[in-house]
């Protein structure tokens, strides 16, 4: 009888102890992703086919802010993730002593300068503009208001600037921090809103709202592009290696091209 409830208390505890442990393996040929909605998750669906053909299923987890699908990377809960750019993954590893890496640029989303209560860039004087909170997307909105000749930076900062480095203000516009993901939702709010492409979509901001973006041929694009990252140790799995394959095809050019009209460019074969 001892052995007997022994034995039951052990099974207890390991039925327990497994519902407490992430059941994803990078090798279990089932290929997790966390994304944002749009159109990362929109894109990944595109691959689905091509991963089912080499013997792999896809699950694509889908979140709406900018630090759970890092977390859930970096924990191991998720084999890849989809929704930032470089310069974001690496300012998240800084301040969270992360190794997740880049394995493929998949596509740019050009910032975009909207209208809010103020309809034209001749209507300056001190507007409030609203721009991303966070040091990546926050610096790239300083430095497109920079390149309408809204405001002027400390060049000797490069592309590590904020508000506090802004030298010249002539129409003296307040600039206004708010999380990436609120801004659409802020614009009836402020006069003007820099805006990411993904946001600006879910968000179906009207295209004629739209008063300036980046260029698609700029530096930004190569810098500011949209990534698959995953653990440094993940990068050479068979996993990793049949989802760059795939986002490779070229229905997923085909797809991004029609589906988006250059709100989104590809950057993939």
């Amino acid at each position: 009888m001892k052995k007997f409830v022994c034995l039951c208390f052990c099974v207890l505890f390991l039925f327990v102890f497994s519902g407490c442990v992430s059941k994803n393996s990078i090798d279990d040929k089932n290929i997790v992703v966390a994304a944002s909605q749009t159109p990362h998750a929109e894109i990944l669906e595109q691959t689905r086919a091509f991963i089912e053909s080499k013997g792999y299923t896809l699950e694509i987890r889908v979140f709406n802010d900018y630090v759970v699908p890092n977390e859930v990377t970096a924990s191991g809960e998720v084999d890849a993730n989809f929704f930032q750019h470089l310069p974001y993954l690496e300012d998240y590893n800084k301040n969270n002593k992360t190794n997740l890496v880049s394995v493929l640029k998949v596509h740019y989303e050009p910032l975009g300068l909207y209208q809010g209560k103020r309809t034209s860039l001749d209507d300056l004087e001190n507007a409030k503009i609203a721009i991303a909170n966070d040091n990546s997307n926050g610096a790239r909105g300083l430095l497109l208001l920079q390149e309408k000749n809204i405001i002027v930076l400390d060049q000797s900062k490069g592309t590590n600037v904020t508000v506090n480095d802004i030298i010249e203000n002539p129409h003296n516009v307040k600039i206004v921090e708010l999380e990436a993901a609120v801004i659409p939702s802020q614009l009836s709010d402020v006069d003007f809103a820099i805006i990411n492409g993904n946001y600006a979509l879910e968000a179906a901001i009207p295209k004629a709202k739209l008063l300036a973006s980046e260029e698609a041929g700029s530096l930004a694009a190569q810098t500011y592009a949209n990534i698959i990252a995953v653990k440094a140790e993940y990068k050479d799995k068979e996993a990793i290696k049949i989802l760059i394959e795939a986002l490779n095809q070229e229905n997923i050019v085909k797809f991004i091209n029609d589906t988006y009209q250059g709100v989104v460019v590809p950057l993939v074969n």
